[in-house]
């Protein structure tokens, strides 16, 4: 066992951020090939029962009516794979597509208690699954993904936004005359006093027409 593990280290199995972008190339290449299906009839017919049944999609057939229902998710599917495909490198359109995503998949699973057929009389019933039932199970774990790359994606855009803002306050209190950096002098001793009385490394500034001595100061 430790070999294996040892092997797999060697692998690159720790490589930073491999489980992130494998599952994210996984679900653009999932939405591409499943909304290139919809453009088809075969697949509109296919798709009857799940539509019809769908709690959160049946509307689709009344609005759209078969074949424009199919092409409605074939546009959706492609447009959230082209924000998931774009969340690489823009992790607010990352966060967009994995909504999206999250939405579908929702929409999907709960198709499952109310497909006809959905489970085998001749073994009992529920659990024994029949094959409509078995093709949206599939969708449990997708929907589990699309969680994941949201999470994933909400946290690299807050981490981004909070560096970003501490590097502008950095730059506006760099810039300010008046503000404290690292290596900037304080005044830390009074008007009139000799730094050889006070000690320590001094530097002498003029303000106002006046002596003012201040003590080098790391903040």
């Amino acid at each position: 066992m430790t070999f294996l593990v040892r092997a797999l280290i060697k692998l690159g199995i720790l490589k930073n951020d491999l489980d992130y972008h494998l599952l994210r190339a996984s679900m653009v290449i999932i939405f591409l090939f499943f909304g290139y299906q919809k453009w088809f009839d075969y697949e509109a017919q296919a798709l009857l029962p799940y539509i019809g049944h769908g709690p959160l999609i049946f509307w689709m057939y009344a609005v759209f009516g078969i074949r424009g229902a199919t092409y409605f998710l074939g546009v959706a599917e492609w447009l959230f794979g082209a924000l998931l495909f774009a969340g690489y490198w823009n992790k607010r359109l990352g966060i967009i597509g994995a909504l999206g995503s999250c939405f579908a998949f929702v929409a999907t699973t709960t198709i499952i208690p109310f497909m006809p057929d959905g489970w085998a009389a001749s073994a009992g019933g529920f659990p024994a699954m029949t094959e409509k039932v078995a093709f949206l199970m599939k969708d449990l774990v997708l929907l589990a993904v699309s969680v994941y790359l949201l999470r994933q994606d909400v946290i690299r855009a807050s981490l981004f936004k909070t560096t970003a803002s501490d590097s502008r306050a950095t730059v506006r209190q760099d810039a300010s005359p008046t503000g404290a950096v690292a290596g900037a002098s304080v005044p830390v001793h009074p008007v009139g006093k000799s730094p050889r009385d006070l000690g320590g490394s001094v530097l002498n500034s003029h303000g106002a027409g006046e002596g003012v001595w201040f003590q080098t100061a790391r903040c």
